[in-house]
Formats: structure tokens, C-alpha cells, sequence
């Protein structure tokens, strides 16, 4: 009897610990060559962090690793791991302005075999090899065309031709369709059964799970750091899936919720009509009552990440309105937002929300200079008074306004940029992914926060994928590849709601 191949990939008792954060705790996981394999998980599973050992970016603290029955290449060896392993991200990583062959070959010319010690290049024999690369998996792409040129499936195409030029035979696709359309997502699919064929195994993370379906062979579930399950896809039903990701099949609403009785006839305070923004999300009218939180949930390329910078002005919509108390706003533009009655807490606070080298005072009254002095100055004893009453309204732990933000702990920083988005007294707040990266403590204090400011008459958007935060809303829309599928009151499990934003649940 034939004895079988070694598996591509074998990944057995992973641990990985970043300071007291344990990321991955003895997690396990086998492709075997040829198989699409779906790993699953909500956010913080360990899924991205599982990836970075696999290709190399990480040593975990324990476990072992091997490729084809042999050990994974000493730590460091990049070029080692190249061999073995490579990654294709959502974000695509070729050089837009450089040709797809530069793009193949990048780095490593030697491929061509016509390094004779020249310093020059025979861009003929290197635009020879590229055509004969591709060719040989079955690519269709012009290698005299610049990578900005193509279509997303195609610049797709070239990094997976490039990374089998290397020799490896284990390509991960982390979030592969999320800026695809349906026929760029047919095309990817038909090109990796295809790959499939000539043994080429695929580790395929998304959070569609209808994809998993309709590509792979097997599934693996982590849930909080740990390996929950494995099997064939044919055996697992979506429903099974779901709970599997959750880990509670019935878990119902929290207490959060206000009674929709109380918001149900109030006027709106937010409303857009027709708003869209082409490839992100399609024409949504929407209306946030006075005293209501809506939720606006949805996973990876849904679209309401796009939705929320369009709100606030950071992006400026393809067509429709946006009014806040009937006065209309400006789009595109954030100014004209904060002056409209908008305020916003943004996902990276680092990026977005903070200057670190400034002070608390500093940060949290941004917004607000003009309302510091007379004239356009800006008076410190202001500040610090104005600073004052933010820290204690929001009881944010420092040492006093003067003190750099830099020093604060994560929950504290982000209560910061709540400070300076409730400067100016919003109508309307809108919150993206409000508790990223702070402990639970800070998260239950955040999200009352939020709930505090739609309590006292505004209204509050909070755009997130963490059922944590959705949790406090008296209603979530679910959006999926930009659309509006689901409406939910307060009376949604984790289960439906996860299966709605993965796009295996009731649709509407």
C-alpha cells in the first residue's frame, strides 16, 4: 500500500506570547499537499498571528513546524522560507508602477540564468523568463504591463506565480476576495483548483464563510487562542460552523439595551439618503433616532469601515446626502463635519486619534482651540480647565492634564480620544471599533460612554465587528460585500448576527 505524502504544512502545539498576551496557546494545524484548507475564527482568534510563524515573521515560544516532512528553516532564513511558504495578502504587496516582470523577479534576478556577473540587465531575457513563468501556471497576464494596470485577481495571479518561482508548494490567501467582484472571485477560485491540481495546497482565510463552501475541502476553527476543531467541510453545516466560532449557540442580547419604545418616535438626528461609494458600499438611506445607538456590523470588506470615514469626511461619497438635525453636510470634508455636529473615534487611535509627544490637555481639546481664548488664542489655563473636567467626566488614569499621552495605558489613550471627540458636544457620534486593543474594564467604560452620549439626546453610530461592542445598540444593520442583509433589534444571539456578517445567515 502506497504510503502517503508528506503533509505541506504540520503545525503542532504552537505557543506564542507577546508580554502577558498569550496569542496562540498549543494550536495545531495540517494541510496536505494539493487541499484547500479553511482556517476560521473571529477576531483575536489567532488566525494572523498563526500566520506570521508559518511564514517565518515569528519563532513561537513552543511547537513545531514542518514542510513536506521536513523541519521549517532556522529563524531568520528568509530565503529559506520563500522555498517552502508564501503569503498573499488582502492588500496587495506587487509595485504598482513596476512591470509584472520586475515584479516576478524582484530581488532575484539570478532566476533569469543569465547572471554571467554583468551589472547590466537583459530586460529581453527577463521578459522571456517571465512569459515562460507564467505560462507554466496557467497565468494570462501581459508581463509588459505595469502591476497598477491590472485587475486585483490578476495582480493576485503574479504573486502566487512569483512565490511558486521560489519553489514553494503552500500558499496562504489571507482575506483573497475581499476587493474582489463576483466574477474576480470565479476567476481566483477556477485558477486555484486549477493550481490544486498540480499539488499545490492552499491555506484560505476569510471571513465569508459561503467561500469556505465553495472552495475547500477541510476546515479549522480557533476560537480565543486555542484549536477548536477540524474537519471535512462536507460534514460540518453552517450553523455548526458558527457556534464552533462563537462558542455559544444561544447567547442572547445584554442588559445594554434601552427599550425601543424610547427612541422609536424621537426625530432623527442622522440621516443619509442615497449615500454610496462605489467598490465599498451601495446607496443606503439611514436614520439615527435622538437617544438610539445603531450598529452598523459587518466582517472584512463589507463596507462599513468605508461607510464610517464617509460619515465623518474622511472619505467623500460617489452620490447621496448626509444631514445632521436637517442641516446638510458637506462631503468630504471633516471640518465641515465637526461644524455640522459630528463627532468621531477612529480605529487606530495611534494613526488617527493620538499625538503622542502632546500632552492630554493638547489631545483632548483638538477640536476645540477655537474656544480656548479670545481672538484665536489659545490660553494654557483654559486648556488645562477644559482638559480637567474630560479627565474627570471620563475618569481617564494620568497623572494630570500635562502629562504625555505616550505614558497612558492603552484604555487610557483611547478614553482620550473620546475626550476630544465629546469636545465639541456632538449630535452625532460615530465610533469605529471603539474598544480595539484595550482591556475589558476600559471596554465596559467606553461603551457606557457611548451610551451616555445617545442617553442625553444625540445620536451614536458604533461600526464594528466585535459582538462586545454591538452589544449596546438598539439595532444593528449587518452589511455584507456593501449591502445591507440583515436588521436586528435587541434580541439577536451571537450566532445569527455572526452568521449574517459572514454571509451564511437569513438575509434581508
Amino acid at each position: 500500500m502506497p504510503q502517503a505524502a508528506p503533509a505541506a504544512v504540520a503545525a503542532e502545539g504552537i505557543v506564542k506570547r507577546f508580554g502577558p498576551t498569550v496569542a496562540l496557546d498549543g494550536v495545531r494545524l495540517t494541510v496536505a499537499p494539493g487541499e484547500s484548507h479553511a482556517l476560521v475564527g473571529r477576531n483575536g482568534a489567532g488566525k494572523s498571528t498563526l500566520v506570521s510563524v508559518l511564514t517565518g515573521l515569528h519563532k513561537p515560544d513552543a511547537g513545531t513546524v514542518t514542510f513536506n516532512g521536513e523541519p521549517a528553516p532556522a529563524f531568520g532564513d528568509t530565503a529559506a522560507w520563500q522555498s517552502k511558504v508564501a503569503c498573499v495578502y488582502q492588500k496587495s504587496m506587487v509595485v504598482p508602477d513596476l512591470t509584472v516582470a520586475e515584479n516576478l523577479f524582484l530581488n532575484n534576478y539570478s532566476l533569469n540564468r543569465f547572471d554571467t556577473g554583468s551589472r547590466f540587465i537583459s530586460w529581453r531575457q527577463l521578459r522571456r523568463r517571465a512569459e515562460e513563468l507564467l505560462a507554466g501556471y496557467g497565468v494570462s497576464v501581459d508581463p509588459n504591463a505595469r502591476a497598477k494596470d491590472l485587475a486585483v485577481e490578476q495582480r493576485q495571479f503574479v504573486e502566487i506565480a512569483r512565490a511558486l518561482s521560489f519553489g514553494a508548494r503552500l500558499i496562504i490567501l489571507d482575506e483573497p476576495t475581499a476587493q474582489l467582484d463576483a466574477r474576480g472571485i470565479q476567476r481566483l477560485f477556477d485558477k486555484l483548483r486549477e493550481l490544486q491540481s498540480q499539488g499545490v495546497a492552499f491555506l484560505f482565510i476569510s471571513h465569508h464563510l459561503q467561500e469556505v463552501y465553495e472552495l475547500c475541502t477541510a476546515v479549522t476553527v480557533y476560537r480565543d487562542a486555542r484549536h477548536v476543531v477540524t474537519a471535512p467541510v462536507a460534514e460540518f453545516s453552517k450553523d455548526d460552523l458558527v457556534a464552533a466560532m462563537t462558542g455559544d449557540s444561544i447567547s442572547g442580547a445584554s442588559a445594554w439595551h434601552a427599550p425601543a419604545g424610547l427612541v422609536r418616535d424621537a426625530e432623527p438626528v442622522l440621516r443619509t439618503e442615497g449615500l454610496a461609494l462605489e467598490g465599498q458600499f451601495e446607496p443606503l438611506d439611514l436614520q439615527v433616532r435622538a437617544g438610539e445607538v445603531l450598529g452598523l456590523a459587518g466582517a472584512a470588506a463589507s463596507g462599513n469601515t468605508a461607510l464610517g470615514e464617509v460619515l465623518v469626511g474622511m472619505r467623500k461619497a460617489g452620490s447621496g446626502r448626509i444631514e445632521v438635525r436637517g442641516r446638510e453636510v458637506k462631503p468630504g470634508s471633516v471640518p465641515h463635519a465637526l461644524d455640522a455636529g459630528i463627532g468621531y473615534i477612529p480605529e487606530d487611535r495611534h494613526r488617527q486619534g493620538l499625538v503622542v509627544d502632546r500632552s492630554v490637555a493638547e489631545n483632548a481639546t483638538l477640536t476645540v482651540t477655537d474656544q480656548l481664548g479670545p481672538w484665536g488664542t489659545v490660553l494654557p489655563s483654559r486648556t488645562r480647565e477644559f482638559a480637567q473636567s474630560m479627565i474627570s467626566s471620563l475618569d481617564i488614569k494620568t497623572q494630570g492634564p500635562e502629562q504625555l499621552v505616550s505614558g497612558l495605558s492603552g484604555g487610557n489613550q483611547q478614553k482620550v480620544v473620546v475626550a476630544r471627540a465629546l469636545a465639541r458636544k456632538p449630535s452625532a457620534l460615530v465610533a469605529l471599533r471603539p474598544t480595539a486593543g484595550v482591556d475589558v474594564k476600559s471596554k465596559d467604560s467606553l461603551l457606557g460612554v457611548v451610551r451616555r452620549v445617545a442617553d442625553e439626546g444625540s445620536a451614536a453610530v458604533i461600526i464594528s465587528d466585535e459582538l462586545d461592542d454591538l452589544r449596546v445598540c438598539d439595532r444593528v444593520l449587518v452589511l455584507f460585500h456593501g449591502r445591507v442583509v440583515a436588521t436586528y433589534g435587541s434580541g439577536w444571539t451571537d450566532r445569527e448576527l455572526v452568521a449574517a456578517m459572514e454571509g451564511v445567515g437569513e438575509q434581508e
